[in-house]
Formats: C-alpha cells, sequence, structure tokens
C-alpha cells in the first residue's frame, strides 16, 4: 500500500462509526477515486464498494442530524421572536 493510499478494512481501518463527517467524507472520496480507476480486482473492488456504501450512510447521518439540530434550533428561536411579539402587542401589557 502506498503512502497516499486509505487503509482498507482488512489493514486496520477505523470502524466507520468512529469517523468523523470530515474523515469519513475524505476517506469516500479516495474510494471512489480508487474504484473510478479501474485498476482494483474484483474482491479489492467489492470490499472498497462495501466500505464505501458505509461511509456514504455514516455521513447521511451526520448530515441529517446537523439538519435536526439547525431545525430545532431555528424553531426555539421562532418561538422566542413570536413570544416577544405577542408582548409587545398585547394592549394589556404592563411593559408599556
Amino acid at each position: 500500500m502506498s503512502d497516499t493510499q486509505q487503509p482498507s478494512p482488512a489493514d486496520g481501518a477505523p470502524a466507520v462509526a468512529t469517523l468523523s463527517y470530515e474523515a469519513a467524507r475524505d476517506e469516500l472520496v479516495t474510494i471512489v477515486s480508487r474504484l473510478e480507476s479501474g485498476q482494483l480486482g474484483l474482491e479489492e473492488s467489492m470490499t472498497l464498494w462495501e466500505r464505501g456504501e458505509a461511509l456514504a450512510d455514516h455521513c447521511t447521518r451526520w448530515l441529517d442530524g446537523a439538519q435536526a439540530r439547525l431545525t430545532r434550533a431555528e424553531g426555539g428561536e421562532t418561538e422566542a421572536v413570536e413570544a416577544i411579539e405577542i408582548v409587545e402587542t398585547d394592549p394589556d401589557s404592563d411593559m408599556d
């Protein structure tokens, strides 16, 4: 294995679930490049394909989680703004 190649799972690559989004994405890019080169045998290609699928799923879960966090944060901000607007427009409010 050259210095620029990512290890295959048999070479002791870290478990997909332990990778950060960036590490998983970078490994996936490397795998796609290696597969597209057409220089691999069938067995190695299948092993890399399976790892790539797992990495893609992992990245999707990370992005879905980030989207959910943003949605919750935006919802919290929206609720706070709505509460302020209610207080400001409530004629019975003692805020004047």
